[in-house]
């Protein structure tokens, strides 16, 4: 597991990536990418946690369902984490999140690196997403209150081109060409959709697969 863990650091030493533009593939449109100049202050800061391991002889990472009561993003499908506090990083943040959300300590965590920040339009954040690896299948203990359901899903699958798909979504008065990976039944979109596009091409060039 040591030499996977080393193989992992390569989604980093991917010349001229484009992580940003990767993001875009799967950004439902139209949509603000980067924050308006017009907004006052700053935007929040957020961490997220794309955890990686082993399971059934392939590289899984794990998703959560959100409850469908909660202010924001309900219902909706996401990587564990939240927003950063003040005087930690965003990378103790994801940590932090992903141990509330899924029991999994963080020094059981390798912090591999980070994907480019992405900024959310509706909840005026900017989220920092960082790839981690555990060696063996994590002994997951979701939060009932913060996780309605936990998703594990393998690299291979979310590779394969059957699992995106694109529809037109109607949000009151217009409407947004919205594309999205089917897992399990589940539509993943948005930020997290973006934020799988960019780890999933890494991947891809990292690892020699089409």
């Amino acid at each position: 597991m040591q030499t996977m863990m080393t193989n992992l650091k390569r989604l980093w030493r991917v010349n001229g990536y484009d992580g940003r533009q990767a993001q875009l593939k799967m950004a439902p449109l139209p949509r603000a990418i980067r924050r308006p100049d017009e907004r006052s202050g700053s935007p929040r800061v957020g961490a997220v946690l794309v955890l990686l391991y082993p399971y059934h002889e392939t590289t899984h990472l794990a998703l959560t369902r959100r409850p469908d009561n909660l202010k924001d993003h309900s219902g909706q499908v996401s990587f564990p984490g939240g927003k950063v506090e003040p005087n930690e990083s965003p990378t103790t943040a994801a940590l932090r999140e992903t141990w509330e959300e899924l029991g999994i300590p963080p020094s059981q965590v390798e912090v591999l690196g980070e994907l480019t920040p992405l900024y959310i339009p509706p909840t005026d954040f900017e989220v920092h997403p960082f790839v981690g690896w555990i060696p063996h299948r994590p002994n997951f203990t979701p939060n009932t209150a913060e996780v309605a359901e936990l998703l594990e899903v393998s690299v291979d699958y979310l590779l394969q081109p059957t699992t995106r798909h694109k529809e037109p979504w109607h949000f009151g008065t217009y409407t947004m060409d919205v594309p999205f990976y089917d897992v399990q039944g589940h539509k993943v979109w948005g930020a997290t959709a973006m934020m799988l596009s960019e780890f999933l091409g890494r991947w891809q060039l990292a690892f020699n697969t089409n």
